[in-house]
């Protein structure tokens, strides 16, 4: 059992029931020898991919999936991120939540995919969307789930995020989206591409109304996802250490036949290049974002904002 827990070559060290060694009768000395076989529950630790610090599941849960060892930001499911972001952990109505995908080019296997990642996730598809308070105020929200299919952007991806936008303007609230993402989705080929453009038409329409659209880019955060909707915020936040980029490292540097820096397509590395307004830990993340919601919605913060903005005569 120690060397499945520490060895080098897993990346998450669980303790599997079915592969634990009992021990026989006849070599216990307990009064109990025989009697009974104990279980190590399946997913009880998990060994952090960066230092190789051991957790208890319960415990990263508790710190929200944050390493304490080196920081290292884990992924976090949709539910999860709601339930560490809005007032009471839910929202207070979802939208579309019934909405599901086709196979509109007839891709092989394709729909067997999307049944057994429903079955994995309980969702149906790789982002939810809908309405909740955040410190006291209302938002619209949207989390992507990299469960699914990498939160590979497919026509129900987009057409959800743009469906989220149009409510926001519909009801005059900020639009708060957490993108995780691999990029578009290829079983649907073009029909995935052209979800770029829409949600970049929507996100038009909301900042001429004014309202805020503020932007999370998670690990990872790549390809149309992060060419389009995900790059348009008005404030642009990553976690720390997120990959955020469009195309992997392998392919620039053989396209343009450069060696590229060690930190390239990091969170830190596109702010202190201009890409991104803040890198936010988790645990701050909450703050933060009620502090951008309250700034831009309340009267006193939309004066300020007013008074100080240089977009204020537009």
């Amino acid at each position: 059992m120690l060397k499945d827990l520490f060895g080098k070559k897993r990346k998450f060290a669980t303790v599997p029931s079915e592969t634990l060694a009992r021990v026989p009768a006849s070599t216990d000395t307990s009064k109990e020898a025989g009697t009974k076989e104990k279980e190590v529950p399946e997913g009880l630790m998990n060994k952090c991919p960066h230092c190789g610090t051991i957790h208890y599941s319960k415990d990263l849960e508790k710190n929200l999936r944050v390493c304490k060892g080196c920081q290292f930001h884990y992924s976090m499911s949709a539910p999860e991120r709601l339930q560490a972001l809005l007032d009471d952990g839910v929202l207070t109505e979802e939208f579309d939540a019934n909405l599901i995908t086709a196979n509109p080019l007839g891709f092989p296997g394709y729909l067997e995919k999307l049944e057994q990642d429903k079955a994995n996730t309980n969702l149906n598809e790789a982002i939810i969307t809908g309405e909740g308070l955040l410190s006291g105020n209302r938002i619209v929200i949207g989390v992507m789930d990299s469960r699914f299919r990498m939160a590979s952007m497919g026509s129900v991806v987009g057409e959800k995020i743009t469906r989220a936008i149009e409510q926001a303007i519909e009801r005059r609230l900020p639009f708060i989206l957490f993108s995780a993402s691999g990029g578009a989705r290829m079983q649907e080929g073009v029909l995935s591409l052209m979800q770029m453009a829409k949600t970049s038409a929507a996100l038009s329409r909301l900042d001429r109304e004014r309202l805020l659209f503020v932007s999370v880019m998670t690990n990872p955060t790549y390809g149309g996802v992060s060419a389009s909707f995900s790059s348009l915020g008005d404030y642009n936040i990553a976690e720390p250490g997120a990959m955020i980029g469009f195309a992997g490292r392998r392919v620039i540097e053989q396209t343009i036949r450069q060696e590229l820096p060690k930190d390239f397509q990091t969170a830190e590395f596109l702010l202190k290049n201009g890409q991104l307004d803040m890198v936010v830990h988790r645990k701050d993340m909450r703050n933060t974002l009620s502090k951008l919601v309250e700034m831009h919605t309340s009267r006193e913060g939309v004066e300020t904002w007013q008074a100080s903005s240089p977009l204020k005569s537009h």
